[in-house]
Order: structure tokens, then sequence, then C-alpha cells
């Protein structure tokens, strides 16, 4: 048995460190169509601080467009981190280990792309550093603490930092790992990052409490980071369809259903693209797919309760934005395809076996309800900016520019690069937690039940 789980290791180790020792032809031409599309982006930002604000389609009163929906839809995603490496570790999901790692990276590259757009969206950045930061820089006026530019950047700091605290501190074992088989200056930087860690139970024990402090810790912050981002718009009582009670929770439990299907998407590409059949199987995607389920069902309840509590007054403000958003072209055909993909489509098929069990089927799925989650933004965003107040002589419409939709195809480009560079740097499944499972399912077996603390290839 013993030589079976020896031989098993040093298989891992050569399936999830292949990405970091090796480099695949197709990763630097995707990692050069990636560059070039952020290149071309950060040349229409060069245009942007030049030209001012009015290179977006924004008009009064539809001051906000798909930059802020932007934001909105990339903190939602960063939600999948802590709902699969937090919670499920709390809860000692055996299921997770497959995914954490991902997730948590995803989280970290999501946050850096939300935080790039409120700043563009001022057209100028670097004026941007006052307002965050409720800090007098000697000009005698105090930023506002009760704005929500204020709110916003502490709340995110907080997560990222945490995040990658987080990610780096269950990130050791492998670090460790890669140093014994690198050499020369990658010898030397990873032998920094692995913080001289040789496998004792010490320090197993060690890592094992930091990881289920930080899990406990980061909760309270998973919940107040988009409540936050709801409260931008809660506060603002003149526009129509925004001051609702219900929209933090509302907006939490959308974050986490377009962040744990960004993370199925994102696990089955791996799957794909580097072979990972044997460690993200059938059951890991039917696991994710159950959870996905429960957590649409929540989401939907908080929608039709939203979208009712909006409706039941039947004031006249109010329900000009409801037809809008209905009867109104194109925002009635978004509607109608935000409510298909985001819940009507994948729901009813993840009630199959057979389609949470499939790599294809779970990949466009899960697609669809981000194509979903990002109108959902969109809708409660800009028709609400176009209904602004009963004044019906103030009321304005909106039309994307090729800049916003530029940016819009930067974020995933981004992200996807961010994950690719990750992936070159560190495995992005967890070795360690595959080799505690592999050994866990073994002992299982043979009538145990306890993890070995070392898990070293001999």
């Amino acid at each position: 048995m013993q030589q079976r789980l020896n031989r098993t290791q040093r298989e891992i180790n050569r399936d999830l460190l292949r990405p970091v020792l090796t480099t695949p032809l197709w990763w630097w031409l995707a990692v050069g169509i990636l560059a070039t599309i952020l290149g071309i982006t950060a040349l229409s930002g060069v245009w942007l601080v030049y030209k001012g604000i009015g290179v977006f389609g924004l008009n009064r009163p539809v001051m906000w467009g798909f930059m802020i929906t932007n934001f909105v839809f990339w903190v939602g995603i960063s939600h999948a981190g802590v709902m699969l490496s937090a919670i499920l570790r709390l809860v000692n999901a055996e299921w997770r280990r497959v995914a954490t790692r991902a997730a948590e990276v995803l989280t970290v590259f999501a946050l850096l792309t939300a935080m790039q757009f409120p700043l563009w969206h001022t057209g100028r950045p670097w004026r941007t550093v006052y307002w965050v930061f409720p800090y007098d820089f000697a000009r005698g006026i105090w930023p506002d603490i009760r704005s929500p530019l204020v709110w916003d950047p502490s709340a995110i700091f907080t997560y990222l930092i945490s995040t990658i605290l987080f990610v780096f501190v269950l990130l050791i074992p492998d670090l460790a790992v890669i140093r014994d088989r690198t050499r020369g200056v990658r010898h030397a930087v990873y032998g920094v990052l692995a913080l001289g860690w040789r496998g004792t139970p010490r320090q197993w024990k060690l890592q094992t409490i930091a990881a289920i402090l930080l899990s406990a810790i980061i909760l309270p912050i998973f919940v107040s980071v988009h409540s936050i981002v709801s409260w931008d718009f809660a506060i603002a009582i003149a526009v129509e369809g925004w001051h609702a009670t219900i929209f933090a929770p509302y907006f939490v439990v959308g974050a986490i259903h377009s962040g744990v299907s960004g993370v199925v998407t994102i696990l089955i590409l791996l799957r794909w693209l580097f072979g990972w059949g044997d460690y993200i199987r059938a059951e890991h995607l039917e696991a994710l797919a159950k959870l996905l389920i429960v957590i649409a069902l929540a989401w939907f309840y908080f929608f039709f309760i939203e979208f009712m509590m909006g409706m039941y007054p039947g004031e006249g403000p109010e329900m000009s934005l409801r037809s809008l958003q209905m009867t109104e072209w194109p925002f009635s055909m978004l509607f109608v395809v935000f409510l298909l993909t985001a819940f009507f489509i994948p729901v009813p098929l993840w009630l199959s076996s057979k389609v949470r069990r499939s790599a294809v089927l779970m990949f466009w799925t899960t697609i669809l309800v981000n194509i979903g989650m990002w109108l959902e933004r969109f809708l409660i965003i800009v028709p609400g900016l176009m209904r602004k107040q009963s004044l019906t002589f103030n009321w304005g419409s909106y039309a994307p520019s090729p800049v916003e939709i530029l940016f819009v195809v930067a974020s995933f480009a981004m992200v996807f690069l961010g994950l690719l560079v990750f992936g070159k740097l560190f495995p992005l499944l967890p070795v360690a937690d595959a080799k505690e499972g592999k050994v866990l399912a073994a002992e299982v077996q043979v009538g145990k039940v306890t993890v070995p603390a070392v898990f070293r290839e001999e």
C-alpha cells in the first residue's frame, strides 16, 4: 500500500507541476493574444485621459454605464474564493480540494480587475487617491467618510489583502515541492517563498490552524464587501429601483452565484488545457452543480422579492422603470435573455445528473450564468439612471461606445492572463491537497481515518 501511495504522489507532482516546469507553445500564443488586447486597451486609456470620459457612451442623467457594471460584476466573481475555500474548508467538504486554488486565484485577479473600473470611470485616475482615503492631504477639505468612494476601496483592499495572505499560506507546501525540483535562481526564489518548509508535523499543524483562522476571519469580509457595493446603489434615493433594503443579501447571493459558476468554468478549462481529467473529475463537477442549484434558487428568491417590492406600491416612477426594463427595446430583450441565462436554462439542466457530470454541458451552462449575471448588473444600473426621478424631461438614453466595449473585453483578458501567468509560476491545483485526498481515500479503504501529517515523495 505504501509503495502505491508513494508512486501516486510522484504522479501528482509530475502532473500538477508540469505547467510550472514546462511551457507549451499554446501558452505563449494565449499570453501574446491577451497581452495584445490589454496593450490596445491601454492606448484607449491614454485617449480617455486626453479626451475625458466623453469617449464613453455616457450622457446626463446616465452617468454610470459599462464601467460600473463591470466593477460590480468582477467584485461578484471574487466571492467564489471565500465560498469554496473558506466556507467549505470550515465544514470540511472533501470535494472542495480540487477547486480551492483556482477559486482563490480567481478572487485575486477578479478584485484587481474590478479596481480598475472606478479609476478609469473618473477620467482622471491620479486624482482619485485623495477621495479614496479619508485623510486631509493639506487642502483643508476632508473627503466625506460617508461616500462610497471611501467605502468601496476600504472593503476591497481589505478583501484583497486577506485573500492574498490566504493564497500564500496555503501555497507554502507547494512552493517547497517546486523548490526541491528547480535549480539556480528559481531554486533560490522558491526557497525564500517556501519559508523553510520541510513538511514536519509541527509545520503542517501550524498551517492547518492558520488556514482555519483565516477562513473564519475572512467570512465577515466576504459578507461586507458586496453589501457595501450594494449600498452604493441603495443610498441613491433619487434613482428609481435602487433604494431597496434587500439589496445587500440580494447582491451577496448573486455574487456567489456568478462566482461559483466562474470557478466551474475555469476548472473545466484547466481540465482541458492541462489534461487534468484524473483530478477534476465528474464527481467534483456534480458536487459544484448541486451547490449551484441551491445558490441559484436562493438568488432567484431574492430577485423575485426585490422585483415585487418595486412593483407592489404601484408608484409611477417605479412602474415606469419596470416598463422600460420589460417592454422597451433593447432592454426587454436583455431582460428575457438575463432571466433565461441566469436561471431558467441552467438550473433545470443541472437537475439532471447527466448534465452535472458532463464537462461540456457544465462549461456552457456556467458561461450562460455569468452572461445573465452581467446583464443583471447592467439592467440595475442603466435603466434606473435613464428613469431617474419623476421628471420626464430629465429622462435620458444610453448606448455603449467602442471604448467601453473594449474595456469589457480587456477585463476578461486581464483575468485570464493573470491566471495563465500565475499557473506558470505556481500550481493552479493544490499539490498538497491532492496528495492528502489520495492518502485519505486510500486509508479509508483499509479502515484508517487518520491522515498522515507529512506527504513527501520518497
